[in-house]
């Protein structure tokens, strides 16, 4: 009797244990889903007019979040892609390099977000001639990353990205090999119809 219900024991526990492991690969799973944005935005430049940009922005987080609950997303970054001409231009003032930190503010219809996206890593790096420039946008151990808190009711919530996107930065002066100080700010480019600022999918709130 005593074997037989060491048996059982062993057979409950060894059960239990692989549903856990099964919860938990559910967990990871549901909080693993990506939001994506894109647009269009005029940003400043040293040395030349306001450009177009075309940034995108990407965060993950849960696939749902229950109302009321605040969450802190992850993974939290972008791109800013300058087209071929304005590397020309940026070219002809001197310019071949890029480094600093961005600020991407992120608003919510329904909920609230605690604050901008701060110090996004955008990393040093000295361009090839010609073509576009795209810069990377990436969340890094100094950033600071909003919270988000869903509205108190469920159904959805949508995130947008905000204005202005901002960024402190340097460019690479090739003539003299030395940085300049540059406080970037870029605001969406005014189209009709508006552009699109939101992220998708939406947020479901339960």
């Amino acid at each position: 009797m005593t074997r037989l219900r060491n048996l059982s024991l062993k057979a409950v526990t060894t059960a239990a244990a692989v549903s856990a492991f099964g919860m938990a690969l559910t967990g990871v799973a549901s909080a693993d889903t990506a939001y994506n944005a894109a647009a269009t935005y005029r940003c400043t430049f040293p040395g030349i007019p306001q450009q177009d940009v075309a940034i995108t922005a990407s965060l993950t987080g849960p696939d749902s979040v229950p109302a009321g609950t605040t969450v802190t997303p992850g993974n939290v970054g972008g791109t800013a892609t300058i087209s071929a001409a304005v590397h020309t231009l940026l070219t002809a003032v001197g310019y071949d390099g890029i480094r600093g930190t961005a600020t991407v503010p992120v608003t919510a219809a329904r909920g609230t977000v605690s604050g901008p996206a701060s110090g996004l890593s955008i990393p040093e790096t000295i361009y090839p001639a010609g073509g576009p420039i795209t810069v990377v946008i990436s969340q890094v151990a100094t950033s600071s990353i909003p919270t988000y808190t869903a509205p108190a009711t469920a159904g959805s919530d949508t995130l947008s990205l905000g204005t202005p996107i901002t960024a402190a930065l340097q460019f690479h002066k090739a003539s003299g090999n030395t940085w300049a100080n540059w406080n970037m700010s870029c605001t969406p480019k005014t189209t009709s119809p508006a552009q699109n600022l939101a992220f998708s999918p939406n947020f479901v709130i339960t």
